[in-house]
């Protein structure tokens, strides 16, 4: 089969099993997704060629540490007894690697429609959570043992052809060999200073294509490659100063001055409970129109509420919608500011809450280091009550991610009563697990069992706001708390777009049936005008650097802004312009909105939606640079 016979026949071995695991995982993530995929005979050639490419490339990266190996080791040593049982395991263990690595792309699919990608790359950080996770969420020890039985199997049929004793037929030069290792190096090179993974794999508007196209391997590579994404040197740019001319018109402050919002009348301390619930997308609600009955409070609970309910989140992530809410700012390319360095000290809500003399904490069910969250909250006006407060008469049940959500909305409680006692006004912010794989939580709550899925977790996250709410209404404190319910983001990112509009779409909802008569707002606003339109309720005069407005004045213009670690969209009048990391800037208008599926048709960008766009993007991430510390 081979004709090579000499020892870099191990590197061509590995080559070709790594090339045909990747076809395996590409046919079959294809099949998992075969209704959405446009899959016409060109579409056909061009996914698996582009995929074949990219493969090709991804498993040299792949065997370059093994090549560099075999160029250095002594031909004596390479043919000794001991050497060659090493290079059979050798084979055996990157067999199973490859496998291993076809499954694990299997799972990230399925829960994020994406090959990997900058949040696997998030996760690799945090072993403890991430393992933990896995290991509560899929039958582990089943899976690896498959895994080693295919293995097994590919082993066996390299044995029964020689394949692998082929490599120690024939000696080759030292000359020969560094020859070989240097040839390999120079190309990897030329290949890292010009090979750009997002824009070969753009072979169709459909995005599952371009994922399909796309090499696991290669695109962990580059998501480690572009952790960080500066927006002047990847983005389409206008000069700055016309950039804040236009954002002081537009939203009320440039990179010199601050927003003043100046109110008449006394300002109001009400207390404030803040609840970011974990991927609650607008698609699972049945006020949104959905007839699985897993939302039943929350719907009940809209209609007692100031309901906003064409409101949109800035991103996928959780850090994202942290960001948004408590900074009130667009979303910028690549880490969420939460995790980014230089983010203390910043023109946050916690301080704004703070200098008024409030208690501010932020209250999370697992452990805050994950995804930088302590750091971040700790070092913007927050104090900390996170997994390591809770004693243990306080848990009734907890999984990798942290304690159950009635558990954490009971603590919640407690912080709120011991201000209380203290005579302090406070903002407690929330934020719940629950409804994230594996999906588990006591038993006999709610009709679904534990560990079935996501609909479970939506429900007992339902469950259990209503449970908090009720016994929060039973405190001395209820009739001056305003209750915010918010979602971090959406439950999924996949989609046929860039920027699936429906996934975005979250429920705001501000509770305090004391304070706040129910009203229904069906204007288009952004998770960053939250805490504007709270202060404007609690008729606070403050100066700031949010982009966020109040949605209830006359004068709000609607408009909301998403994004990924990549690609940033401003929607407005039923159309939205995407800026991406190639510098190109598109605009599509909206022409179906249903509850999960959104259609896009391409149209010309005009210069006042290019320009606008860019103010809002190009701004942000100058100011994150230059202007959001609190003292400038």
């Amino acid at each position: 089969m081979f004709k090579i016979n000499n020892r870099f026949n191990l590197a061509v071995l590995l080559i070709f099993i790594f090339i045909f695991v990747s076809f395996i995982t590409r046919t079959i993530l294809l099949l998992k997704s075969i209704s959405l995929v446009d899959i016409g005979p060109m579409d056909f050639i061009q996914l698996y060629l582009t995929g074949l490419f990219y493969d090709t490339v991804a498993s040299l990266y792949y065997i370059s540490p093994f090549v560099i190996y075999l160029a250095l080791i002594p031909q004596k040593v390479f043919n000794s007894s001991i050497h060659k049982k090493i290079m059979y395991g050798v084979v055996f263990v990157q067999t199973y690697i490859l496998i291993f690595n076809g499954f694990s792309e299997w799972f990230f699919w399925d829960e994020f429609g994406k090959r990997f990608n900058f949040i696997a790359v998030d996760y690799l950080v945090y072993t403890h959570e991430v393992i933990n996770n896995i290991l509560e969420s899929y039958p582990i020890p089943l899976l690896l043992s498959v895994i080693f039985v295919l293995t097994t199997g590919i082993f066996m049929l390299l044995k029964k052809y020689n394949l692998i004793e082929n490599s120690f037929k024939e000696d080759i030069t030292f000359s020969s060999r560094i020859k070989i290792a240097t040839g390999l190096i120079v190309t990897l090179v030329f290949f890292f200073n010009i090979l750009n993974e997002q824009s070969l794999s753009k072979i169709s508007k459909n995005q599952y294509n371009n994922e399909l196209a796309k090499d696991g391997f290669y695109s962990l590579f580059s998501a480690f490659r572009n952790n960080t994404l500066d927006y002047d040197e990847f983005y389409a740019t206008n000069d700055i100063k016309t950039v804040f001319k236009q954002l002081k018109k537009e939203v009320g402050f440039d990179d010199k001055t601050k927003l003043s919002i100046i109110k008449q009348g006394k300002e109001k301390r009400y207390n404030v409970m803040l609840v970011m619930v974990e991927s609650l997308s607008a698609e699972y609600m049945g006020i949104y129109g959905d007839k699985r009955g897993l939302t039943k409070h929350l719907d009940n609970l809209t209609k007692k509420s100031l309901f906003f309910n064409n409101l949109y989140a800035t991103g996928t992530r959780t850090v994202r919608g942290m960001e948004a809410v408590t900074l009130s700012v667009p979303p910028t390319p690549g880490r969420s500011i939460v995790k980014r360095p230089d983010n203390h000290n910043m023109l946050s809500v916690g301080f704004m809450f703070r200098d008024r003399g409030y208690e501010s904490k932020f209250i999370y069910a697992g452990h805050g280091y994950f995804d930088n969250m302590n750091d971040y909250f700790s070092n913007n006006g927050f104090d900390i009550v996170d997994r390591l407060s809770f004693k243990d008469d306080e848990i009734t049940f907890s999984n990798v991610w942290g304690v159950c959500d009635e558990d954490l909305f009971n603590k919640a409680i407690k912080e709120a009563d011991n201000s209380y006692k203290d005579k302090k006004p406070f903002f407690n912010f929330i934020m719940t697990t629950s409804n994230h794989r594996p999906y588990t939580y006591p038993d006999g709550k709610i009709d679904i069992p534990s560990h079935e899925g996501r609909d479970g977790g939506v429900k007992y996250t339902d469950f259990s706001i209503n449970e908090f709410l009720e016994n929060a209404s039973k405190k001395p404190w209820f009739k001056d708390t305003i209750f915010i319910i918010i979602a971090d983001h959406n439950g999924g990112s996949a989609g046929k777009q860039d920027l699936p509009l429906y996934r975005y779409k979250i429920p705001f909802i501000v509770y305090a049936p004391s304070i706040i008569k129910p009203q229904t707002v069906t204007k288009l606003a952004s998770q960053i005008d939250a805490m504007p339109t709270l202060f404007s309720l609690m008729n606070w005069s403050y100066e700031s650097k949010m982009y966020g407005k109040d949605i209830l004045d006359k004068n709000f213009k609607q408009r909301a802004l998403i994004g990924t670690y990549q690609k940033l969209g401003l929607v407005k009048d039923d159309k939205i312009t995407i800026l991406s990391p190639d510098k190109s800037v598109k605009t599509f208008k909206i022409i179906d909105k249903k509850l999960r599926s959104t259609k896009y048709k391409e149209m010309p960008t005009s210069k006042s939606q290019r320009d606008e766009a860019i103010m809002y993007f190009q701004s942000a991430s100058y100011l994150y640079k230059h202007r959001l510390n609190r003292n400038e």
